[in-house]
């Protein structure tokens, strides 16, 4: 895997930067966290916009029911989960578990949904059991992030915006009926022509898709230039070292599960992606979960991740206020 050769992005001063999460402790031990947000929701919604998330921290949140409740007293109803990326499971209704993915691997730092038409502008964690050690939803501002980047690359996705192949195939990653919520090619070929997605079904069951998306967008609420995508998430070289080189040296390029591409469909060299990553490593902040810690995260003001970790770490998930790109 190749090292970036651009300079290190520069980490930004403590007091330099919105505070990531901005922390609201209860002003009493078991206070209600819907009772708190009955009075004081545009407080935390102006929080969330400044600094791009919220951590709710000594609440009385009421387990999952009343977890569900938090998300509609802040946002409205929580959202299902579309186009799949990486699986998930039902909680209770569109309450959802973390990413299972094994506890010694990392999620590298993303915005949830942002390869799609459409995505939540505010997610929700809730930690019902905290893990033993790490295991952290760190966060990067995407604002930073941004102002980061080198601009020769930077103006490269610019102009040329990125592209994600995604190839669905027996035995590896998510299926492509559990991606889609269905079994059948009409609804996947329909669902992908509203929503920006070419489909070309390989074999006898497999399925290759490629979406073209921009790299850049302006937050709606607040107009701030944002780097919102999952180029570096997605490219193959994020992946640990021995699997990357195990896939490339299983897959033609045209085949791997999951890679990104500039728009017109070059590839991106491997050194600007380890830059790319350096700049989201550079805005990184973290926190150690607490129980019962509800942490609002403005989608596309700030990317998150998970921390390897020990224990029977429990955190869930919800999606709300859908945003359509068009």
């Amino acid at each position: 895997m190749k090292t970036s050769p651009f300079p290190e992005p520069p980490r930004a001063a403590p007091d330099a930067e919105p505070v990531l999460p901005f922390v609201l402790t209860a002003p009493d031990p078991g206070t209600a966290a819907t009772s708190f947000l009955a009075t004081s929701r545009d407080r935390v919604r102006q929080q969330l916009r400044e600094h791009g998330a919220v951590l709710l921290r000594g609440f009385d949140v009421g387990g999952v029911d009343g977890f569900d409740r938090v998300v509609r007293s802040v946002s409205g109803p929580p959202l299902s989960y579309a186009e799949r990326s990486s699986p998930r499971s039902t909680i209770k209704g569109q309450v959802y578990t973390s990413t299972d993915y094994p506890p010694g691997e990392e999620i590298f730092l993303h915005n949830e949904n942002s390869y799609q038409a459409n995505w939540p502008l505010t997610l929700f964690f809730y930690c019902i059991t905290p893990p033993a050690t790490l295991g952290a939803t760190p966060l990067a501002d995407t604002r930073q992030v941004l102002r980061s980047i080198d601009p020769t690359v930077l103006d490269e996705f610019a102009r040329r915006g990125w592209t994600v192949v995604r190839n669905f195939s027996d035995g590896l990653g998510v299926p492509w009926q559990q991606a889609f919520n269905t079994d059948k090619h009409a609804q996947v070929e329909a669902y992908c022509a509203g929503n920006g997605v070419e489909v070309e079904w390989v074999g006898r069951n497999g399925l290759r898709t490629t979406g073209r998306r921009q790299a850049i967008h302006r937050h709606p609420v607040t107009g701030e230039a944002v780097w919102f995508n999952h180029l570096t998430f997605f490219h193959v070289t994020t992946l640990a070292e021995e699997m990357c080189a195990g896939l490339r040296e299983m897959f033609d390029e045209v085949d791997l599960p999951t890679n990104t591409y500039y728009g017109d469909g070059a590839r991106v060299p491997d050194e600007v992606v380890a830059h790319l990553r350096d700049c989201y490593r550079a805005a990184q902040r973290r926190f150690d979960w607490q129980r019962d810690d509800v942490l609002l995260v403005d989608n596309m003001l700030a990317a998150h991740g998970r921390e390897p970790f020990t224990g029977p770490r429990r955190i869930a998930v919800a999606m709300a206020e859908p945003f359509s790109n068009a």
